[in-house]
C-alpha cells in the first residue's frame, strides 16, 4: 500500500458511501481506514457493509465516544505498522473534497496541509461569523506559537509515514480540535518539511456539526501552553 486514509467517524452513515467512493476514484491505490466512536446511527455497520462488498477499507471500532485525537491516534497506529509510504488524513463529512488528495500525496513533503487560508484555498457554505470564527482560531494558534502555516487548524493532511511515527512518540495532550494544531506544531519543532497547498472546504450536506463549547475551550488554554507542554 502506498497510501493509508484515517477517517474518524460519529454519526457519518449517511455521508460514509459517497466518501469511500470519492476517496477511491481520486486515490484507487488507497487503503481507507474508519474508526469509528460506536455512532449510534450504525455508521460502523455501514463501514462493515462497504468493506464486505469488496472496498479495501479497514474498520476500527471503539466503545465508546472518546476524543477526536483518540481516534485518530487509534487509526494512526494502525496505518503506521503497515507497510505504507504515507498516510493521510480527512474529514468524514465531505468537507474535504477527496479529488484534491493526489496534489497533497504529490507534494513530497513530510507533512502536507491542505489549507483554506493561503490563496488559491476557499471556504463556501459558511455564515461570515463562522467564516470570521475560522480565520480567528488559525490566526490564534499562528500568532501563539509562531508558526508561518495559516492553516492550523485545519484536519486535510498527508503525512509520510516515518514523520508521523516520530511525532507520536508521545502522546498528543489535545483531545478536540486542538489537536490538529498540536501534530503541525510538533512536526515543526522536530524540524520535519511541512508545506501548504491551497484547498477548498465546503460545509457539509449532512450529519451535524461536532464542535462544542468544550473543544473550543480546550483549544483556548491548550494552544498557547503547547511551547511549554511539548
Amino acid at each position: 500500500m502506498r497510501l493509508i486514509v484515517v477517517v474518524p467517524t460519529y454519526n457519518e452513515r449517511q455521508n460514509l458511501a459517497e466518501l469511500v467512493a470519492r476517496t477511491l476514484a481520486a486515490a484507487p491505490e488507497a487503503r481507507i481506514v474508519v474508526v469509528d466512536d460506536s455512532s449510534p446511527d450504525g455508521t460502523a455497520a455501514e463501514a462493515q457493509r462497504l468493506a464486505e462488498g469488496g472496498a479495501p477499507l479497514t474498520v476500527i471500532s471503539r466503545p465508546k465516544k472518546a476524543g477526536l485525537a483518540g481516534a485518530y491516534c487509534a487509526g494512526f497506529d494502525w496505518a503506521t505498522n503497515q507497510d505504507c509510504e504515507l498516510v493521510a488524513q480527512l474529514d468524514a463529512d465531505l468537507s474535504h473534497d477527496p479529488a484534491e488528495l493526489p496534489r497533497l500525496v504529490a507534494a513530497g513533503a513530510d507533512l502536507t496541509l491542505g489549507s483554506r487560508y493561503v490563496p488559491g484555498g476557499g471556504v463556501s457554505g459558511w455564515a461570515n461569523h463562522r467564516r470570521a470564527l475560522s480565520r480567528f482560531g488559525a490566526a490564534y494558534a499562528r500568532r501563539c506559537l509562531g508558526l508561518p502555516q495559516r492553516d492550523l487548524t485545519g484536519g486535510f493532511k498527508v503525512w509520510r509515514r516515518e514523520a508521523l511515527q516520530a511525532v507520536l512518540q508521545t502522546p498528543p495532550r489535545a483531545d478536540g480540535y486542538a489537536f490538529q494544531v498540536e501534530m503541525t506544531w510538533r512536526a515543526v519543532r522536530l524540524g520535519l518539511s511541512v508545506v501548504e497547498l491551497p484547498i477548498h472546504f465546503t460545509e457539509r450536506q449532512a450529519g451535524a456539526s461536532k464542535m462544542s463549547p468544550r473543544i473550543a475551550a480546550e483549544a483556548a488554554w491548550l494552544v498557547p501552553a503547547l511551547p511549554w507542554l511539548t
